[in-house]
């Protein structure tokens, strides 16, 4: 029996400069944002303070796990430590649904007591918003399609932009109608946006983190690939799982007819592996049918 391992190495982009405009930008605003909504009593603007501030631990997370992943493999850690790149987005989802409870107990605490508040600041304050975090997101655009901690930045950043957005509508109503209860109806509004975009994010990166297949790739087309290459009568024990947001990994075993004197039918496997479903590091092992064995070994 031969066994294989190859290895296939993306190009990993440094965000190293985006990430710290982004902080920067987002940290300032925070400070406005919060400050301003204490003055004019403006639960809208606390709550998205809130959600900004989430977005900056965040954005902290995402970029220490990118920095770790770049570190060098050792004896102890062959895979180094890339897998905490899926643990970053899974403390973000967290780190988000602690932030939207705060802000739903608040918000509703507006509603059952509307108190008045200032219109024109809420406008301005929120204007600023949908500036810093549109730029923010279009730092993030590149990466986004590559790698789920990128894309998960680019898309928090995206999604302020539109929540500030309503931040400002609210403000137009409170302005013009005096109709207060508008800004904690505004709020839960925002609690509802974060909510239904941060459930993504905890469920895929839970399931990354217990080595589930990645939601891209699909395991029948990926066992459907192997049985059709003509040297290969039988696919047994294939697994896939993530080695980082942007790696993936395979082991599978492989029955053929005849024995293989060469690399050839790996090195086919392992590139096509590559180009058609995005995995990066296959383990083949490659099995003559009159000696098969399967490895696996089940405990109960």
């Amino acid at each position: 029996m031969a066994h294989s391992h190859e290895h296939t190495h993306n190009n990993r982009t440094s965000f190293n400069k985006a990430f710290g405009i982004g902080i920067l930008l987002n940290s300032a605003y925070i400070v406005i944002e919060f400050i301003s909504g204490i003055v004019v009593n403006s639960m809208a603007l606390i709550a998205d303070a809130g959600h900004n501030l989430s977005d900056v631990l965040g954005l902290l997370l995402a970029w220490g796990a990118s920095y770790l992943a770049r570190t060098d493999i050792t004896k102890r850690k062959t895979y180094g430590l890339r897998k905490s790149t899926i643990l970053a987005a899974l403390f973000n989802a967290i780190i988000l649904f602690i932030a939207v409870g705060a802000i739903a107990i608040e918000a509703v605490r507006k509603l059952i007591e509307p108190q008045p508040v200032e219109g024109f600041t809420i406008i301005t304050v929120a204007a600023i918003g949908v500036f810093i975090n549109t730029i923010t997101a279009l730092l993030f655009i590149k990466g986004r399609k590559s790698d789920i901690n990128i894309k998960g930045a680019f898309l928090h950043m995206a999604a302020d932009a539109g929540v500030s957005l309503g931040v400002v509508a609210a403000g137009l109503i409170i302005q013009y109608t005096g109709v207060y209860i508008v800004d904690p109806l505004i709020s839960i509004v925002i609690v509802i946006v974060i909510t239904y975009g941060t459930w993504g994010l905890l469920k895929d990166s839970f399931m990354l983190s217990m080595d589930a297949v990645p939601g891209e790739i699909d395991t029948n087309e990926v066992e459907n690939y192997l049985n059709s290459i003509p040297e290969v009568s039988e696919v047994h024990d294939l697994h896939i799982w993530a080695i980082s947001t942007t790696e993936n990994a395979l082991t599978v075993h492989l029955l053929v007819a005849e024995y293989q004197r060469d690399d050839k039918l790996l090195k086919k496997v392992c590139a096509d592996l590559y180009d058609k479903f995005n995995i990066h590091h296959p383990t083949i092992q490659i099995e003559r049918e009159t000696v098969s064995e399967s490895c696996n070994r089940q405990s109960v």
